[in-house]
């Protein structure tokens, strides 16, 4: 059942990202951390934004910048600590201010205690937690899959003499999905810190979870231009129809969404994907066909296009067009993958923005520092 907008804070909220590696530092070492976001939640509550948004602060080894976790029930020693964490939680409250955490669960990284015992042994009982496969007869890589950071999306480790599966970096190996355990270790993550009072999860890469059972090969993609960062390394040389996305991904949402409904009868919680996807119906069909899957995917189409207003519209009109009936949009025009608008478009631009997002229907994801105009650094 869904409930009446007005009881859904989120269809009436601004949600805020913020980067903790470079929002606030307060020990003087030039690193951000949980403390400076606390002795900025002033700041914060005046924008009138209902939700922040915080960008991984697990422990990892940032190969990519903490999207590799090595441990997804911790806070980084540069971050903080799990006490941090709390006190942020607890403040953030107070001001009347929702937390969202960066949830990864497409991949770990190849530091994670899951992965290194994977590694371990072709025998150990987290083999089948992450994808191997051996070299074909002709020593071939299993199939044609790449990575989105460049070259093939399999690693070859000569101690057990398989390759691992890596959408990302080869530091960050896939989980496997379809192993029962890795979805319920997963959903024991999220519930660690829904208990602690985080009010929902930004899903990073939702749609890549579920690979072709089978590990078949993409075909060619003949049609598109390469555009954005996943134009690394030919990734848009190929149709991604086996390499992330297979049906089963609804189940795993619907199961996910269930997880989150078991802490929402105090206060909603709520999920919101990465799901860099630009085929329309693919794109809301995580939804769910009752609205039971991901609140809003996350719509990055206005990041792709030139800043021309009828380009914009036109894309707004066709995210419209295609919504299931009472599902609520969601707009981005930055983040931290790309350029900051004001370096993108110009600073006039900045305000611009901040305006569309705040008047369109749906509900705006505002980078920090976008809201005074910030540049590039």
């Amino acid at each position: 059942m869904i409930e009446p907008i007005d009881f859904l804070w989120w269809k009436h909220g601004v949600i805020y990202q913020i980067y903790p590696r470079s929002f606030k530092d307060s020990t003087g070492n030039g690193i951000g951390d949980l403390q400076g976001i606390i002795e900025k939640l002033d700041y914060v509550a005046e924008l009138g934004v209902d939700a922040i948004w915080i960008s991984p602060c697990y422990p990892s080894p940032m190969a990519d910048f903490g999207y590799d976790v090595s441990d997804y029930c911790d806070i980084h020693p540069l971050f903080g600590t799990l006490e941090t964490m709390e006190l942020l939680l607890q403040a953030a409250h107070q001001c009347d201010l929702r937390v969202m955490l960066d949830f990864v669960p497409s991949h770990t990284s190849e530091q994670h205690s899951w992965f290194q015992e994977s590694r371990a042994s072709r025998s150990s009982p987290k083999r089948d937690w992450y994808t191997w496969r051996g070299a074909g007869l002709d020593g071939d890589l299993p199939n044609n899959w790449l990575s989105i950071f460049g070259g093939p999306a399999w690693e070859w480790d000569a101690y057990t003499g398989q390759y691992y599966l890596h959408t990302y970096l080869k530091e960050q190996p896939d989980l496997n999905w379809r192993n029962p355990e890795v979805k319920e270790a997963m959903f024991s993550v999220a519930r660690f810190w829904l208990e602690r009072g985080v009010d929902g999860f930004r899903v990073d890469a939702a749609h890549n979870l579920m690979k072709d059972p089978e590990l078949r090969d993409n075909p060619p993609n003949f049609g598109v231009a390469e555009t954005g960062y996943e134009a690394l390394g030919g990734y848009d040389s190929q149709l991604h129809i086996n390499d992330r996305g297979h049906v089963d991904i609804h189940t795993v949402y619907r199961e996910l969404r269930a997880v989150l409904d078991e802490f929402s009868s105090a206060r909603p919680r709520f999920m919101v994907g990465e799901i860099h996807v630009f085929d329309w119906s693919i794109w809301a069909s995580y939804y769910g066909t009752d609205l039971d899957e991901i609140h809003m995917p996350g719509n990055f189409t206005l990041i792709q296009i030139p800043w021309r207003a009828s380009l914009v519209r036109n894309k707004v009109d066709e995210l419209e067009a295609v919504l299931p009936a009472s599902a609520w949009p969601n707009h981005v025009i930055g983040n931290h993958d790309e350029h900051r608008i004001a370096s993108r478009y110009g600073v006039a631009a900045a305000r611009t923005a901040a305006m569309l997002l705040l008047t369109l229907r749906g509900t705006p994801t505002i980078y920090y520092g976008d809201e005074i105009g910030m540049v590039n650094v």
